[in-house]
C-alpha cells in the first residue's frame, strides 16, 4: 500500500468495480487536525502528547496495532513545531505510556513515526496468515518484530515502500495481498487504503477507525488531559469489541481459500 494510502483522509470513495449495495461514504464534519486543538495545550509535553493522541486514536483505542504519520518540522499558527517537540520530549512523553514508536525516516523536514503497541504487533507475527504473507514478501521464517521495523526503515531509505506495513496498521489481509499482488482480487473501492474482494467489512472497519479519531479529538477539544489521553485511560475513547481479532479471523479463512496460507 502506497504512502499516500496510507496517510489519506478518512473519506470513501466508491471504485467502478464497486456493487451498488456500498454507497459512498463521507463523514459527517471535517476531520479534525492537530491545529485545531493544539492551543488548547500551553505546557510543551502536553502539547505534544495531543499530537500523538489524537495520530494514534485507534492504537490507543486497541482497534489497531499501529498507526504511521509524519511529524511536520514547521511551525504553526500556536507558534509550536511537532517535529522540535517531539525531537525533545518524544522519549519522554512514550515512556509513560504503553505504546512505542519507531522513527522510519527522519528527513529534516519531517519524522515518520510508527507508534504501536508492542504486544500486539508481536501477537501478529505469530498469526500463519501473516508469516505467510510475510514470507511472500522475503521474510525469514520466525522474523521477530526489531527485525520487521528495521527492514521497513531500509526499504524507505532506499526510495521504496514497504507494503507489507499494512498489516501492523491493522489493515484486512485481504486487502493487503491484493494490493501486493499476491492473490487475485479484484479491486472493489477507494477507502483510506485500497479494497479488494467484498468490500463491507473493510468499509465497517474504517469507520471504526474514523469513529475513534473522532472521539479523541472530541475529548481533547473539551479539555481532557492529552497525557492521559495517551495512556488509553480515557473510558470515553474506548470501544466495547476488538474489529482486529474477528477481521483477522474472516481474512484467515478468505487467504486460506486462496491459498495464501
Amino acid at each position: 500500500m502506497g504512502q499516500s494510502q496510507l496517510l489519506s483522509d478518512h473519506v470513501f470513495h466508491t471504485g467502478a468495480n464497486a456493487g451498488k449495495d456500498v454507497p459512498a461514504k463521507e463523514p459527517s464534519s471535517r476531520r479534525t487536525v492537530w491545529r485545531d486543538i493544539a492551543t488548547r495545550f500551553i505546557e510543551p509535553r502536553e502539547c505534544l502528547a495531543s499530537f500523538l493522541a489524537l495520530e494514534s486514536a485507534e492504537v490507543v483505542a486497541g482497534i489497531k496495532p499501529a498507526n504511521l504519520f509524519p511529524i511536520p518540522n514547521r511551525t504553526y499558527a500556536c507558534g509550536r513545531n511537532p517535529y522540535q517537540l517531539w525531537k525533545k520530549w518524544g522519549k519522554t512523553v512514550v515512556a509513560t505510556t504503553p505504546l512505542e514508536a519507531y522513527e522510519l525516516t527522519d528527513r529534516g523536514d519531517s519524522v515518520l513515526l510508527l507508534l504501536y503497541r508492542p504486544d500486539a504487533l508481536a501477537n501478529l507475527l505469530e498469526k500463519p496468515a501473516v508469516r505467510a504473507i510475510l514470507a511472500r514478501a522475503g521474510y525469514a521464517s520466525g522474523v521477530a518484530l526489531p527485525q520487521v521495523l528495521d527492514r521497513f526503515a531500509r526499504c524507505l531509505a532506499a526510495g521504496a515502500f514497504p507494503h507489507e506495513i499494512g498489516i501492523f496498521l491493522g489493515y484486512p489481509l485481504k486487502d493487503v495481498v491484493g494490493f501486493m499482488g499476491l492473490a487475485r482480487i479484484p479491486f472493489t473501492c477507494q477507502g483510506p487504503w485500497k479494497i479488494y474482494g467484498e468490500p463491507q467489512a473493510s468499509l465497517c472497519l474504517a469507520e471504526t477507525f474514523r469513529c475513534c479519531r473522532s472521539r479523541m479529538a472530541a475529548d481533547l477539544s473539551k479539555g481532557a488531559s492529552p497525557s492521559v489521553c495517551l495512556t488509553g485511560s480515557s473510558s470515553s475513547n474506548r470501544l466495547p469489541f476488538s474489529s482486529l481479532t474477528e477481521n483477522n479471523i474472516q481474512d484467515h479463512r478468505q487467504l486460506r481459500s486462496l491459498r495464501i496460507v
